[in-house]
């Protein structure tokens, strides 16, 4: 569906990877201004203003661009959404009578509108996170081998633990995020059901019993929910502080070969 639209996809692209080269050549700048510093009385102020300002530049332009590529990624997954719908839509128009007496309406209308959204948040979010991310990952890998390759050491314990952990939990994940998408049909079609059939449940006197079969669907709509949110809003927090553990890493033995050069 992306390649549908190559230039959006194109356009995207080329300012994702701008954007966080930019971004990266931040901490660069800094390190050729910081170094700059000499000492008292020995400071090169041409020099670190340039880099200083360079830097500053760099960052906005970083900024404009990612605030570009954000409206890029919601025009090109609108596009696409609609695409779906109307795919979709269509073939349902095409299929026989049998499937809709063997499917509830609440799941049709929820393939129709929840599953579609969910593709376009990922797309949205997801895939474009998943793709600055590499970029990032790669571009700070080449920086740090251009400051100070002894230092990448550090990566070589902290990378294979966030591999190894996001692995596990995605293979555990993944069933669960189905098992909501499945609860949540059955939620909506009971409800559609019982909705259209008002008139016949009030002449039977039957409110009490259709109550209390939808708390039923809708309590394990939502522990499909809570389990499939809580075990995924594990990850992120998880390799946030594997990659803080690197940076506190990095920074104890950085500081460590700074004490052994001036002693």
């Amino acid at each position: 569906y992306m390649f549908r639209y190559p230039g959006l996809v194109a356009l995207a692209f080329f300012l994702m990877i701008s954007a966080n080269v930019l971004a990266l050549a931040g901490p660069k700048l800094s390190g050729l201004a910081i170094d700059a510093i000499v000492g008292p009385g020995e400071v090169d102020f041409p020099r670190v203003f340039l880099f200083c300002g360079l830097m500053i530049g760099f960052y906005i332009l970083s900024g404009v661009m990612s605030y570009l590529l954000s409206i890029v990624m919601v025009n090109l997954s609108q596009r696409i959404t609609y695409t779906m719908r109307k795919e979709v839509f269509d073939h349902l128009t095409d299929l026989p009578v049998g499937f809709f007496d063997t499917h509830q309406t609440g799941e049709i209308v929820s393939r129709l509108s929840y599953d579609i959204d969910t593709l376009n948040a990922s797309l949205t979010n997801d895939v474009l996170a998943i793709c600055a991310n590499s970029i990032t990952v790669v571009g700070s890998f080449v920086m740090m081998l251009t400051i100070s390759p002894v230092l990448i050491s550090v990566f070589v314990i902290t990378v294979p633990i966030s591999l190894i952990f996001t692995k596990y939990k995605s293979t555990h994940i993944r069933p669960l995020f189905r098992a909501r998408s499945a609860k949540l049909g059955e939620l909506n079609g009971f409800a559609e059901e019982m909705l259209s059939g008002q008139k016949t449940i009030r002449t039977y006197g039957k409110e009490q019993v259709i109550t209390d079969r939808f708390d039923v669907r809708n309590s394990e709509a939502c522990g499909a929910y809570y389990k499939a949110d809580y075990h995924g809003s594990v990850i992120g927090p998880t390799v946030n502080f594997v990659s803080n553990l690197s940076i506190a890493l990095i920074t104890l033995l950085g500081s460590i070969f700074y004490m052994f050069w001036l002693g």
